[in-house]
């Protein structure tokens, strides 16, 4: 069971970022990577859909045989945690709950900031995360939605990147945070560019970040780390085109990203390859 991969599910790219991050911190762990880039975005559908789509998914990587699940998307996170961790006899990490760890962990003053897309703000669910914050925290919400267009676009540097930033991050510095969640998993690859508008004097806390770390504790206390001379094996699955899935991959996690394979979710019980 240690040397099984670790399930890795996302609407579509940016679990990518979490996915890079497992490859860091847990080079020896093997991950099968499922982006339901057919049915993306999932943030402007009702939650019921968000919740049939994800459970379809995350059904095909535990019937693959994961040893963990990681739910690398925002809106299935809000939507369908609770009802995977009934559902399924794997841990369950997402990406939510370690960024909010983090980020009380980090903060000096207390003051945090949340800039994420416009359907997760909507979802109050990095709030609702900060429930059992003390009194003294003020956490800001921003919703930065043209970000997401920008890294799928390749455009995460130059003036048209810094003067977008700037305009979604001024209320924050107004604000006067500390600590910003970055809680959307293309954000990570702005992070040169959000540093450098915020200044270094705030705390950047990437969910991706976060979540591998939250994925090595699980791991580790339930004694399915895999053996470090372990050999990973890699596997991409997409529901849409596995072509442009793979262009739009490599911009987010390198060229670990070789085959990818079309995975018929909820139609058919079979892989092809792409």
């Amino acid at each position: 069971m240690t040397d099984a991969p670790i399930g890795v599910f996302d609407s579509g790219f940016g679990g990518l970022t979490v996915a890079r991050e497992i490859l860091d911190q847990l080079p020896q762990e093997s991950i099968l990577y499922l982006g339901d880039t057919a049915r993306t975005p999932y943030g402007p559908r009702p939650i019921a859909e968000v919740r049939q789509f994800a459970l379809e998914c995350l059904d095909r990587l535990v019937a693959h045989g994961v040893k963990a699940l990681v739910i690398a998307c925002n809106s299935a996170s809000a939507a369908v945690l609770a009802d995977a961790r009934e559902r399924y006899d794997v841990p369950v990490v997402e990406v939510i709950r370690p960024a909010v760890r983090r980020a009380m962990a980090v903060t000096r003053s207390g003051r945090i900031g949340v800039i994420s897309t416009q359907a997760t703000h909507q979802s109050r669910a990095y709030l609702d995360a900060f429930v059992a914050a003390p009194p003294d925290v003020d956490v800001t919400s921003q919703p930065c939605p043209r970000f997401v267009e920008l890294v799928e676009a390749g455009i995460t540097s130059g003036p048209e990147v810094i003067e977008t930033a700037r305009g979604y991050l001024a209320p924050l510095q107004d604000k006067g945070v500390d600590t910003l969640i970055l809680g959307c998993t293309h954000y990570p690859l702005l992070t040169s560019a959000l540093q450098y508008v915020l200044g270094e004097e705030v705390t950047l806390v990437s969910s991706a970040a976060a979540t591998a770390a939250d994925l090595f504790r699980v791991l580790t206390d339930g004694d399915l780390l895999a053996p470090a001379d372990n050999e990973p094996q890699h596997q991409w699955l997409t529901t849409g085109d596995p072509h442009g899935f793979t262009f739009l991959a490599r911009r987010f996690l390198g060229p670990e990203v070789d085959q990818v394979h079309r995975a018929f979710v909820g139609r058919e019980d079979e892989v092809a390859a792409g």
